[in-house]
This record gives C-alpha cells, sequence and structure tokens, in this order.
C-alpha cells in the first residue's frame, strides 16, 4: 500500500505542474536549434531529407519489392518512425537530469518533470512524421482509411512505456553511470529484435513469440495494422494487448516508485 501511495503522489505532483511542463517542453525544443539561421526549420528539414534518402536507397536503388499491395518504403516508414521516436526519447529522456542537475537546486522544481518535457519535445517532431506517412500514401495513392486514427492509441501506449523506463533510467545513471552505456546497448539489441526492415511473418512461430515478447513490437506492428493492414488493435490481439499492457504497466508503476524512492538523494551524489 505504501508503494501505491508514492506512486500516487507522484503522479498527482506531476498533473499540478502539466502547465510548466508545457512551456518546458515548447523551450526545450526550440533550444535545440538556437542560434542556427534556420532554426527550428531544422527540425521538419532532417527528417524530410532522411525520408528522401529511404525512398531512393529502397526504391529506386534497391528496388525493394511491395510489402504485400504496399511499397515497401511505406512498409518500412510505418516501421522506422515509431522506432525512432522510442529510441530517441529513451536515449534524451535517461540524460534528461544529469543535463539539468543544477535544477536540483530549487526546491519548488519537480526533477519529474524533466523526462516528460524531453518525450513531449520530440513528440511535435514525431507528429511531422506521421504527417509525412500520410503524405506519402497519398503521393502512392494508397486509400487511407478511418484506422488510421488508432495511431493515437499506439502512440498513447509508447508515452507510457517510454514515461516508466525513463523515470528508471534517468534517475538510476545517477548513482550508476554506466546506465547511459547499458541503455545504448539495449536500443541497438531492441532495433534488430523489432520487425523494422523485416517482416515477423518469415519467423517460425517459436521464435515469432520470443520476438513478441519485446513491447516496441506491439507498437511497431500497431502503426502497420493501423496504416496497412487496416487492422483494430482489439481484433485478435487479446493476449498481445493484455501482456503489453501488464509489462508497460508495471514499468510505469515501477517507474514512479523508483524515482520518487530515489528523488531525495539526487543532490547529494550531483
Amino acid at each position: 500500500m505504501n508503494y501505491l501511495r508514492i506512486f500516487r503522489l507522484f503522479l498527482k505532483d506531476l498533473f499540478l505542474r502539466r502547465t510548466m511542463i508545457l512551456e518546458l517542453a515548447k523551450q526545450d525544443f526550440r533550444s535545440k536549434y538556437l542560434g542556427s539561421y534556420l532554426g527550428i526549420l531544422w527540425a521538419f528539414i532532417h527528417p524530410t531529407i532522411y525520408v528522401m534518402i529511404l525512398w531512393v536507397v529502397f526504391q529506386v536503388g534497391f528496388k525493394s519489392q511491395p510489402a504485400g499491395d504496399v511499397p515497401f518504403v511505406l512498409w518500412m516508414l510505418c516501421g522506422i518512425i515509431p522506432w525512432f521516436f522510442f529510441s530517441e526519447c529513451l536515449s534524451s529522456a535517461t540524460h534528461s537530469i544529469m543535463e539539468n542537475s543544477f535544477l536540483l537546486k530549487k526546491i519548488n522544481f519537480s526533477v519529474g518533470m524533466l523526462p516528460i518535457v524531453k518525450i513531449l519535445s520530440a513528440l511535435v517532431l514525431h507528429a511531422f512524421f506521421i504527417i509525412v506517412i500520410f503524405i506519402m500514401f497519398l503521393v502512392y495513392k494508397i486509400p487511407i482509411t478511418v484506422h488510421c486514427i488508432q495511431v493515437f492509441y499506439y502512440l498513447f501506449c509508447v508515452v507510457v512505456l517510454l514515461l516508466g523506463l525513463s523515470w528508471i533510467t534517468s534517475s538510476v545513471i545517477i548513482f550508476f553511470r554506466d546506465m547511459g552505456q547499458i541503455v545504448g546497448m539495449v536500443v541497438q539489441f531492441l532495433f534488430w529484435m523489432t520487425p523494422i526492415f523485416w517482416s515477423a511473418k518469415i519467423l517460425p512461430a517459436k521464435y515469432l513469440n520470443m520476438v513478441k515478447l519485446n513491447p516496441v513490437y506491439y507498437i511497431v506492428e500497431g502503426y502497420r495494422e493501423s496504416f496497412i493492414y487496416h487492422i483494430w488493435f482489439w481484433e485478435g490481439h487479446y493476449a498481445l494487448t493484455a501482456y503489453f499492457w501488464a509489462v508497460t504497466g508495471a514499468i510505469f508503476v515501477s517507474g514512479a516508485v523508483v524515482f520518487r524512492r530515489l528523488r531525495p538523494h539526487f543532490a547529494d551524489v550531483l
């Protein structure tokens, strides 16, 4: 019961500071490109160029075969875009407190906001990427169905997962500096364990079940089911959905409790 009380108080504190969190997220997004001539435009130029490179490499250069009735580049984009959001957020949120250690001296400042700020800041760019997906589907004249609205559900899934993970990693790294390297290695491992450039359908059932243990699998495939396969998340995914939310819920609660427990010792270490 004590852990549930800690969890509730932690979330209540963050909710009361929601306005400050939004303002800090805007400031973080602007500060990344402060001083450059094009400023915030770079945030959108980079992903646009990246999408163009992927199109040239896989559609023109390799002449990759369509994934079903959809060009390979569209199938790949629906997988790599949620992955980039996940990996970027986890990496930046892990170091968020270390990079802003001076804020620990402010009594009224809740450092639990910092991982959230990084996630919200990255969410702006991710929203642009999602718009790019819609544009690419229109360019290839692929019908866009109502199933696309459930991308917001999968976006909620990844944000909850990221919050729990980042609260753990951002607090542990203060006491165990190797956590940053471990997160980088785990992210690389998960990249190849997630069907981004390869289809999960090529795996035998016993190996596919192992891949499904990766929570990011649920999100990546969910984006594809929203844009390509036109499958609702409740259709035939009861076990996988239950597993994802059981794991994500446990990580989310554990992250809040761990962060709240370690928070009083941050200033002593830093």
